[in-house]
């Protein structure tokens, strides 16, 4: 076991679905105490949907770190993913009473340490941009502040007559499909890799994978989806993209078409997406497609450790929140 500065504290250690209800109840104190702390004091975080820390989970694995106090109460976590080379840090939290004093720090070193050593190019998190509270901490640990990540959404309001292939439906061809899904993220990022993210995505029933085939039947695009509630006790509300991966424009605005039939067939009006603006081009052409701002987070990037370049007209959209 690890001990860090304060001796009250232990971990970090590997968390199991017995952690949920405390985990769940550390997300929403800290966060609501953050909004408190941005003037928001109307605002409070519900509960997490306890299938959405199943994926949390499954998506970190040996990643998903948390301390506790001398009493054995959890009292903070980190869920560090690796997918690929792709590394990032999200959601983590510190037990209100316990910040303030050092921890987080050594909560994010613990985070950083562990995506090192296991050979990420990438590492990164996302944090809200009016919070210069977050932005001055992280950037203290060395971390650069880069571009928004815009939630974009739009209501539907028909049925388009559309039919998306899913990679439910693959059957015995799924192997073959995923690996088409690796081959062409890597393709544009060297190294990236969101097969887990997909089968786990398959195996919790709690969304699926379009996949866009252009002429001649090769990828050229997936879109990974849920379609479960974010918040416990919630109806399905939305279908929220978490990972959108296109060659050109065609393919991202044929998996946006085929996510909105996708929706509509299980009578869900919205879908949303957690667009990066660094791609300009692409976001301005969603826009042009109807859909608005709904949320900002700011993207940031351990110094050394940013965002490899993607090739001209193609797209590949990550999602650095759970």
């Amino acid at each position: 076991m690890a001990w860090l500065p304060d001796r009250e504290i232990h971990g970090p250690e590997r968390p199991t679905m017995r952690d949920i209800d405390a985990l769940n109840r550390i997300f929403s104190e800290a966060f609501t105490d953050r909004y408190r702390r941005d003037g928001m004091s109307g605002v409070r975080v519900p509960h997490l949907n306890p299938v959405i820390w199943r994926y949390a989970l499954e998506d970190a694995g040996e990643g998903a770190m948390v301390w506790r106090d001398a009493d054995g109460e959890l009292c903070a976590f980190n869920f560090v993913h690796l997918s690929g080379r792709e590394g990032w840090m999200g959601p983590l939290a510190v037990r209100p009473d316990r910040q303030g004093t050092g921890f987080g720090k050594e909560m994010i070193n613990a985070g950083i340490t562990w995506l090192k050593d296991r050979g990420a190019a990438t590492i990164g998190l996302e944090t809200m941009p009016r919070t210069i509270e977050n932005i001055g901490f992280y950037s203290r640990l060395g971390f650069v502040p880069g571009h928004l990540t815009v939630t974009l959404v739009r209501d539907l309001a028909r049925r388009p007559a559309l039919h998306p292939q899913v990679l439910s439906t693959a059957g015995p061809a799924r192997p073959e499909r995923l690996k088409a899904c690796r081959d062409l993220t890597q393709r544009l990022i060297p190294g990236a890799d969101f097969t887990r993210e997909l089968v786990a995505t398959a195996d919790l029933r709690i969304g699926d994978t379009l996949l866009f085939r252009a002429g001649g039947g090769e990828l050229g695009g997936f879109a990974l989806y849920h379609t479960a509630p974010l918040a416990a006790g919630r109806p399905q509300e939305e279908l929220r993209i978490l990972k959108l991966v296109a060659r050109d424009g065609d393919a991202i605005e044929r998996l946006i078409a085929a996510a909105e039939a996708a929706a509509l067939a299980v009578d869900i009006r919205r879908v949303s997406l957690r667009c990066q603006t660094a791609f300009g081009d692409p976001y301005l052409r969603l826009i042009r497609l109807g859909y608005r701002a709904h949320w900002t987070d700011l993207r940031m990037t351990l110094a050394g450790y940013g965002e490899p370049l993607v090739p001209s007209g193609a797209v590949v959209w990550s999602n650095w929140e759970i």
